[in-house]
């Protein structure tokens, strides 16, 4: 029985996957077709439509477990309401897995996303509580360019480095 917890069937979705970010790195999303991912994946139609509605659930899936899998490096923080401004963990995670963070960029994800733990006690503090959203959509488009930027050049700064850069446009506030 080919269940979601299958290990076989987990298998050809990871192999899915897999393909679909290595077609992503030269084709735009719509030059890509499910004949196409299925025989690099060397897995039949049914098993693709068995898990994914089409192409664009594919992508979806993927957005969903980057966000899932990052949301769970602050998990600790989310749930305590402490916020420990540790960026490092963020790009540690995006040098591991930069694969994952440009095909999130170029698929527009990150329009999308919204911030959804950020310290407004601490930024009420900081910008004595005026223009707040200001200060998030300006702190979120910031961070998000100097990530791409770092993964258009190969993540050739060591992630203590990147860390470091952002905490110096914040002038220390912590």
């Amino acid at each position: 029985m080919n269940t979601p917890n299958n290990k076989r069937r987990r298998e050809s979705v990871e192999r899915m996957e897999k393909v679909f970010l290595d077609l992503l790195q030269t084709k735009e999303l719509g030059q890509i077709t499910v004949s196409e991912l299925c025989k690099r994946a060397e897995v039949n139609r049914t098993t693709f439509y068995a898990n994914f509605a089409d192409i664009y659930a594919l992508a979806d899936s993927i957005r969903d477990k980057l966000e899932t899998n990052l949301a769970e490096l602050y998990q600790e923080e989310i749930t305590s309401g402490v916020n420990s401004n540790d960026y490092l963990k963020l790009f540690r995670h995006i040098q591991a897995n930069q694969i994952f963070y440009r095909t999130y960029f170029k698929l527009g994800y990150d329009n999308n996303y919204k911030i959804i733990a950020y310290d407004m006690e601490l930024a009420k503090r900081h910008f004595q509580n005026r223009f707040i959203r200001y200060h998030m959509e300006f702190f979120k488009s910031g961070l998000t360019s100097i990530i791409k930027l770092w993964l258009e050049g190969g993540c050739q700064e060591t992630p203590e480095e990147m860390f470091e850069i952002v905490k110096s446009e914040y002038q220390g506030r912590e």
